[in-house]
């Protein structure tokens, strides 16, 4: 059965006022180019992208079990239409629990749920001595680790610190496998980072955060970054990455994207959460450990774009980082874009940038 609606589209040739017609996928975009500055109609923008998303609505992705289904029905409320469930460095068994209530999740899509495309495997092949708010189980890996994991759900994207001995390879056999593999959570120099993206990494895990930093004569994690990344996500809660970083950041890497680093406490009021192993506090629109680290986010994807606009990006340039350049990074050619062919996933919103309406796969929300 086909459907309709009107407005401002954002399609991949730019905007126009007009009509889209879909089912689960869109059919045809129907209008004229236009400049959204000179009428008054909603915006149709592609659905969100999060390609980092640990909890929401008082549930952890660590809990295994229906957990990830309750993370994806908070996060599509707020125009996320798919994602990736991420996990925490722990121990193998907690990971496993993890890993089978996403591959569940990400089999069959629930009604009023965001498209779960698979794993982002955040931990734990990651330095210890840069965890971040991740629990204290790093540990090194191996081609067969990884590839046991995969077996029990998709693996789509894992973060790695490629310093640690045996793992510049592992970048290699990852990449040449089909994963994306990111460098975070790491005491690597700018010398390692470049090697990895040699060896196949392809991008930088919330770039500024838990990786060694820019310094003038010694460049760091941060400096491989800015200097040779074609991507890179960061959370734009305001709270993990100051404005003007923002700002360095956007004028160095094209593809730069948007994610949340959402945790349990993502559309909850503030009190205590899990965060895998870690008890976390969320007040003052933040999430710490007791020792007043952060620790992963309360953002939505739709305050993401806001907060893009926010610091002087126009409304183009912030929905491709906050859906088209997650979709280009995963090789995702049929989501993140509103062209005919791909699937029916976008928001409307009003001329403030509220959400007004969420379509996942032609389903409204």
């Amino acid at each position: 059965m086909s459907s309709a609606i009107q407005g401002n589209i954002l399609t991949s040739a730019g905007w126009v006022r007009g009509e889209i017609t879909f089912s689960d996928r869109i059919a045809a975009i129907h209008g004229s180019s236009t400049d959204p500055s000179k009428n008054e109609e909603a915006y149709i923008l592609p659905g969100f992208i999060d390609l980092h998303v640990h909890g929401g609505g008082g549930k952890d992705v660590m809990e295994g079990g229906d957990a990830v289904r309750t993370i994806a029905a908070i996060h599509a409320k707020h125009g996320t239409t798919s994602m990736l469930a991420t996990t925490m460095t722990a121990p193998p068994e907690d990971i496993d629990l993890a890993l089978l209530g996403i591959g569940k999740a990400a089999a069959q899509r629930g009604k009023g749920e965001a498209r779960v495309l698979g794993v982002h495997l955040e931990g734990p092949f990651i330095n210890s001595g840069k965890l971040g708010a991740q629990p204290p189980f790093a540990r090194t890996a191996k081609l067969a680790d990884v590839e046991r994991l995969e077996a029990i759900a998709p693996i789509k994207l894992i973060t790695v610190a490629p310093e640690i001995g045996g793992h510049l390879e592992l970048v290699r056999e990852l990449s040449d496998a089909g994963m994306r593999v990111q460098i975070g959570h790491t005491l690597g120099s700018y010398e390692d980072g470049v090697a990895a993206l040699a060896h196949g990494a392809h991008g930088f895990t919330h770039l500024f955060n838990a990786m060694t930093g820019l310094h003038h004569r010694e460049p760091g994690m941060v400096g491989a970054a800015l200097a040779h990344a074609q991507y890179a996500e960061f959370i734009p809660d305001l709270l993990h990455v100051h404005p003007g970083a923002i700002r360095t950041a956007l004028r160095c890497i094209p593809q730069l994207y948007c994610v949340t680093d959402s945790t349990a406490a993502t559309g909850m009021p503030d009190g205590e959460y899990m965060l895998g192993r870690h008890t976390v506090m969320k007040c003052m629109g933040g999430v710490r450990l007791p020792d007043g680290t952060l620790a992963g986010s309360t953002l939505t994807m739709d305050q993401a774009l806001r907060n893009l606009v926010g610091l002087g990006l126009d409304l183009a340039d912030a929905s491709a980082r906050v859906s088209t350049y997650a979709a280009d990074y995963l090789g995702l050619q049929e989501r993140g874009r509103l062209a005919p062919g791909a699937y029916a996933d976008f928001v409307v919103l009003d001329r403030d940038l509220n959400l007004k309406a969420v379509y996942i796969e032609g389903e409204l929300l």
